[in-house]
């Protein structure tokens, strides 16, 4: 290469500067991943939902809620395998993760109607919604729930117990009935379970606190469903408890005063839901005594949970009437198992321990002695009755199938009918025909007297003296000398008339005998007449020991 060539210098690459405008995606895109991992960190579990049916659920929009705070979204919703029902994809919070246990419960709140509540009104608007329950305690993770068709009668948090209860019958009760206690609703029917063969259906009730704490082992139960009408002593009774009981069944409870005295129930108790609530107060107590008795007579009226009374006072029930064939006998008797408890006794030191067949044979030695009792002569109601009879024969205890026989009288009916039957007797044998003929011979025999001829002349002939009578005072002033000339007449006309009353008062007395009406008129008139004639012979006796009254008149 020549001088005068230029040098050629050795070609040099320049590295490229790094451009700030690259910070700008790489910001972005650390943005994004921390965004998507702190989105993904933060994300709550996935839970499936099994329903009877999607309705008012809507994928992307409907909620989940835990006292109207939202912790979960419906992401998808399908229909499970074999189609019978829906299986909902449901994100929760994280928040409530450690919530999700085989505890929790979920169901879907829309407007519903149930035992005299409304509830749910407010999805009207906003629309059904998912509603979530923790449960009370842990327990084990899960992820797959079987959703509830109703919504649970209390929430986890509710402070109070759940109680089992037996039945025979149910009535008007249904899910979400009342359970009241003097009136006040306390609490609620949870569910029922399927009746048995025996026909005993069990429920469980919720009570809220401090309610619960009321309860004792002797408490009762009864069902408030309906209206009660009874008839008693005191006349027609109607019970009811509420409108709302009514339209929706009930039950009710509360505690006799003999057993308030008991320490609280425990958990783990039970009890029977009676008709109502004379039934309840008159159950026996599991602390009772049975006897068997066979009373006198009909036993009709006689049914179970009729009282046994001593002196009116209730003491037991009867638990069974039967009829039974006696083999050794040859003949039918009716069995009436009763039930007395010693509870309903007031002994005024406690009461005492004794063995109960010797403190039994004591008191029949002592003349007690069970009957039948008449309870309502109305409706036929009929008790057996305890009572001691100082006059009843002698008596033994005796025990069939290790229960004790105590000895019984003629009850108070059977005498009521005996007497009722010695009436009737003596009124069928009472000659009422021969009365009948009698009176009927009698009340002729005066029909014809008082129509007779005898009567009438003697009514007439007093009618004709009467006449003559007054005449003779309206003429004494103007003169007796016309008088005086019939004197004669008058006098003898008295005579016969009064014969002929005296003939026809006796026929009256024969006839309708010294104290009738007309006996006493003609009582008064023939005193009249007596009267009249003595006033008539006075006048004669005077004119004739004077004169010359005629001429100048009385002088005195």
């Amino acid at each position: 290469m020549s001088q005068s060539d230029p040098e050629i210098q050795e070609a040099r690459r320049h590295r490229r500067r790094f451009s700030l405008i690259w910070l700008i995606p790489i910001a972005a895109a650390v943005v994004a991943l921390y965004l998507g991992y702190n989105s993904w960190n933060s994300r709550g579990p996935l839970v499936t939902l099994t329903f009877q049916t999607a309705d008012g659920i809507t994928a992307g929009q409907t909620k989940v809620r835990y006292k109207a705070v939202d912790i979960g979204t419906v992401e998808s919703i399908r229909l499970t395998g074999n189609l019978s029902r829906v299986s909902v994809k449901v994100r929760m919070a994280r928040d409530v993760e450690d919530k999700l246990t085989d505890k929790a419960r979920f169901w879907i709140v829309r407007p519903r109607l149930t035992a005299g509540n409304i509830s749910g009104l407010e999805t009207i608007v906003s629309g059904a919604y998912i509603e979530f329950d923790p449960g009370i305690g842990s327990g084990e993770e899960q992820r797959e729930f079987e959703g509830l068709s109703d919504p649970p009668g209390i929430r986890s948090d509710e402070p109070g117990r759940i109680f089992v209860l037996h039945t025979q019958r149910i009535g008007a009760l249904s899910k979400g009935s009342p359970v009241y206690f003097r009136d006040v609703q306390v609490g609620e029917i949870l569910s029922f379970d399927e009746p048995g063969m025996d026909g005993v259906i069990t429920m469980r009730a919720f009570i809220r606190s401090p309610f619960e704490g009321y309860l004792r082992a002797g408490s009762r139960f009864w069902n408030t469903s309906g209206v009660s009408v009874g008839f008693g002593p005191n006349g027609v009774k109607l019970e009811l408890e509420s409108l709302k009981a009514l339209l929706a069944g009930g039950i009710a409870f509360d505690t006799p005063e003999r057993f308030r005295s008991q320490p609280k129930a425990p958990d783990d108790a039970e009890y029977t839901v009676y008709e109502d609530a004379d039934a309840a107060f008159t159950a026996t107590s599991p602390d009772r005594i049975e006897f068997i008795v066979y009373p006198d007579g009909d036993v009709s009226g006689l049914t179970r949970r009729s009282a046994v009374v001593m002196r009116g006072i209730r003491i037991g029930s009867v638990q069974s009437v039967d009829l039974a064939y006696d083999k050794d006998a040859d003949v039918f008797r009716v069995p009436v198992r009763i039930a007395v408890e010693p509870d309903r006794i007031a002994f005024p030191a406690g009461r005492p321990e004794f063995d109960v067949r010797r403190a039994v044979t004591h008191l029949v030695q002592q003349g007690l002695r069970a009957s039948l009792k008449s309870g309502n002569l109305l409706t036929g109601q009929k008790s057996i009755a305890l009572d001691f009879h100082t006059d009843a024969p002698p008596a033994e205890v005796r025990e069939e199938d290790g229960v004790l026989v105590l000895p019984s009288l003629g009850g108070d009916s059977d005498d009521i009918m005996g007497a009722i039957s010695a009436v009737a007797g003596k009124l069928q044998n009472f000659p009422l025909d021969e009365i009948g003929r009698n009176l009927n011979s009698a009340l002729a025999s005066v029909s014809g007297l008082a129509g007779g001829p005898e009567l009438k002349g003697a009514i007439s002939s007093l009618a004709d003296v009467m006449k003559d009578v007054r005449e003779l005072v309206q003429r004494t002033d103007n003169g007796l000398t016309p008088l005086l000339r019939r004197l004669p007449q008058i006098a003898n006309n008295l005579d016969q008339m009064v014969a002929r009353a005296n003939s026809a008062v006796g026929s009256i007395e024969r006839g309708y005998g010294g104290d009738s009406a007309f006996n006493r008129q003609l009582d008064r008139m023939m005193q009249q007449v007596t009267d009249a004639a003595r006033s008539v012979r006075m006048l004669t006796d005077y004119l004739d020991r004077h004169p010359e009254a005629l001429i100048r008149g009385r002088t005195d």
